[in-house]
């Protein structure tokens, strides 16, 4: 088990170039401000972990655990290490140190996601973010690489189980409206016409198959970073603040699994089995199972990665809300909506929100961290005490999930 002390994340709506800002400001802008937030002294952190996925092709820049030398002068000599596993890669640098806490390695750890996606023009962009396919091998006439994959999925559920595209657009508008609420989203002051969620090729264009504008996560500048500390060094945190142990959210339950990274060998690898991405369906499992969870009625909010409204109704089915291919029945009875059965996406999620690449694991653990400590301002869920992440790299060839609650361990 481990602790979460608090953190800190940017607002996804800056564009750091166009800001005169380098990648390394972003950092140490995301660390300080982790730190005041939680009245640590750098001094205090023993282990640092950066998740990112593609800095080296956006930003011409790698090793960026050297960046905490660039914070602190307390930092120099700290083991720091950098995670990459596409859009999971936040998720897995927090596993990373996960593991060194409860090996007592380590009693506290800071984890920071970021990911600089705009300072190229969009073209470019998508060419980098596909560097998380099989390259050379998918999708080499699409395009836009992401759009054309999940497109393909939406093309599965469709062929196997029936899919009509109204319930893809009511997602997107769910998340669009939880984001304006949001102050740190990308989307929050957007605004829309009656006719911007439906098929209108004007409002809502085609970008790939049958994914449209509004169907699609967001490019994004942002960070987002945690302070992680073992039941120890969290026991000395809170004693030492006068608070209870019991009132700091927690990590109870942690899943990974990873499948190829050849999209069609995923959807030969699920024939006869129940879900279409088993290893989805797996990490989500073993996430419950290790916080004692068993039960999706036992979850009151959700963080999804709804990279394209079709991955977010994927895991509709996959969390076991509904049968699988039977997602359109949560969206048609609201049960995904605040005040919904199962709450998903109350910070606005990737669509609305924003998507820095690397930063979005650590981003849902800090809504999630939010959620449960009820600090959550006007996105909060009322009474949220459980809340589980589902963070996705590729198309599910990385799949995280985490659970983080409040109360008495």
């Amino acid at each position: 088990m481990v602790y979460i002390l608090g953190g800190w994340q940017s607002d996804f709506s800056q564009n750091w170039a166009r800001e005169g800002r380098e990648l390394a400001d972003a950092f140490g802008e995301a660390v300080h401000g982790g730190l005041e937030a939680t009245a640590l002294d750098p001094a205090e952190v023993e282990c640092g972990h950066v998740g990112n996925f593609v800095g080296d092709l956006f930003a011409g820049q790698g090793l960026l655990g050297g960046f905490f030398g660039l914070v602190d002068p307390a930092f120099d000599g700290m083991p720091t290490a950098r995670h990459e596993a596409a859009c999971a890669s936040g998720s897995v640098a927090l596993l990373a140190a996960m593991a060194e806490l409860e090996a007592g390695r380590y009693g506290l750890a800071c984890v920071v996601g970021i990911e600089q996606m705009r300072n190229v023009p969009g073209r470019a962009a998508a060419e980098h973010l596909g560097a998380a396919a099989w390259a050379g091998h998918e999708w080499q006439d699409a395009q836009f690489v992401w759009p054309a994959a999940f497109s393909d999925v939406a093309d599965e559920y469709d062929r196997r189980y029936g899919l009509r595209d109204e319930h893809l657009r009511r997602i997107g508008e769910i998340n669009f409206g939880n984001a304006r609420k949001n102050p740190f989203a990308q989307t929050r002051g957007w605004s829309f016409e009656p006719d911007s969620f439906t098929a209108n090729d004007e409002l809502n264009p085609v970008v790939e198959g049958r994914l449209r504008k509004l169907d699609c996560g967001q490019v994004t500048d942002g960070t987002a970073v945690l302070f992680l500390a073992s039941p120890e060094r969290a026991a000395a945190y809170a004693a030492k603040r006068g608070i209870a142990l019991d009132s700091l959210p927690r990590i109870s339950g942690w899943g990974i699994r990873s499948a190829s990274i050849s999209f069609r060998q995923k959807l030969e690898a699920s024939t006869g089995h129940t879900y279409m991405f088993p290893q989805v369906r797996r990490a989500i499992e073993e996430a419950r199972a290790r916080a004692g969870i068993s039960s999706v009625d036992e979850i009151d909010a959700v963080e999804t990665h709804d990279c394209f409204t079709i991955s977010e109704y994927m895991a509709i089915d996959h969390l076991g809300l509904t049968a699988p291919g039977e997602s359109w029945k949560a969206v048609e009875q609201g049960w995904i909506e605040t005040g919904g059965r199962l709450p998903i996406n109350p910070s606005g999620g990737l669509i609305g929100l924003g998507h820095p690449v690397g930063a979005t694991g650590v981003r849902m653990a800090l809504d999630a961290s939010r959620q449960v400590s009820g600090t959550a301002g006007d996105c909060q869920i009322e009474g949220a005490r459980t809340v589980q992440t589902l963070n996705i790299g590729g198309s599910t060839t990385t799949t995280v999930s985490l659970v983080v609650t409040r109360g008495s361990a």
